[in-house]
């Protein structure tokens, strides 16, 4: 790979799985897992456009994440299942850039939705009386376009810079997609500024929400534990622990790998990480929210009756 021609513009991914049968065995697994996704994120977000029992802000922000999950999972693996079938491991600059855009956006905005939605169950359970104050349809959107911002500006800043940077070593990149951390290796310039701005990037996007979704639902489980209505208690527990799987699974390992010194950093690891966080997630997420939720399991149900009413 070093002898790779410096004067194309073309990236090389060396992508997730090796050039053989268990690597094809593998891709087909992923493929599935981005099939289930794609069908469990779509189908989640037109259930709570269907269902007016949904028309609530927590399911507004819910149908934002599957959104968000949608097009989170669709700007990695289908670039990297076509690398691999047709063994052309290259992406040209644009399509580098714009994946690098997508993922960093959805990325940050996705950290800043969980955030929101932990904000919204912290409301609903500690100050339930308030709950149409300080959660009406209009700050819900905000909340919802305040992520969408946010995220996009953080994935132009950061790909308009990574991409002026000079690659005058060799193009190939240690990841499955455009991943800055991979990229900076390839840099011929010094950049631990921009390394570190990527790190305080982190801190904002992902830390800091997660600290705030920590802090939300440190005072929420006290609050269940304080209410008199069994039933209540039980809704209000399964709710939060469905939200806080979602969070873990999302949050840690992304932290882990954006969090670290370079120097702990190996790209195997960082590889087999980012499977988690997209890849793994945006299947789990829609799961775990439908399974462990009683509303979205009735509007299921009813909006299948609906269409079976509509054949007869």
């Amino acid at each position: 790979m070093d002898n790779w021609n410096h004067t194309s513009n073309d990236f090389i991914l060396l992508g997730l799985f090796p050039p053989n049968q268990k690597g094809l065995f593998l891709l087909l697994l992923i493929i599935s897992v981005f099939v289930l996704a794609c069908l469990g994120n779509s189908g989640m977000t037109a259930l709570i456009f269907l269902d007016p029992r949904l028309h609530t802000p927590m399911y507004f922000l819910l149908s934002q994440l599957s959104l968000m999950d949608l097009m989170y999972i669709s700007s990695t693996v289908p670039k990297m299942a076509i690398n691999f079938l047709s063994g052309q491991r290259s992406i040209s600059f644009l399509g580098c850039g714009v994946q690098m855009f997508f993922f960093v956006t959805m990325a940050s905005s996705e950290g800043l939705l969980l955030a929101s939605m932990a904000y919204d169950r912290f409301v609903a359970i500690c100050h339930p009386l308030h709950y149409h104050i300080y959660m009406s349809k209009r700050m819900c959107v905000k909340m919802i376009l305040g992520c969408w911002t946010l995220g996009s500006l953080n994935g132009l800043v950061h790909t308009v810079y990574a991409l002026h940077l000079p690659y005058c070593r060799s193009r190939t990149i240690s990841h499955f997609y455009c991943d800055i951390p991979a990229m900076m290796p390839l840099v011929c310039t010094d950049t631990w500024i921009y390394e570190y701005m990527v790190i305080f990037s982190a801190l904002l996007v992902l830390l800091l929400p997660f600290l705030g979704t920590t802090a939300s639902y440190g005072r929420v489980i006290f609050a269940i534990f304080h209410m008199r209505s069994k039933e209540g208690r039980r809704k209000a527990f399964t709710t939060c622990s469905t939200h806080l799987t979602v969070v873990i699974f999302y949050y840690a390992p992304f932290a882990y790998t954006y969090l670290r010194p370079k120097s702990l950093r190996s790209p195997e690891e960082d590889k087999n990480l980012a499977v988690f966080y997209t890849i793994l997630t945006p299947m789990l997420n829609p799961i775990v929210y439908s399974l462990r939720n009683k509303e979205v399991l009735g509007a299921i149900r009813r909006v299948c009756g609906m269409f079976s009413s509509k054949k007869k």
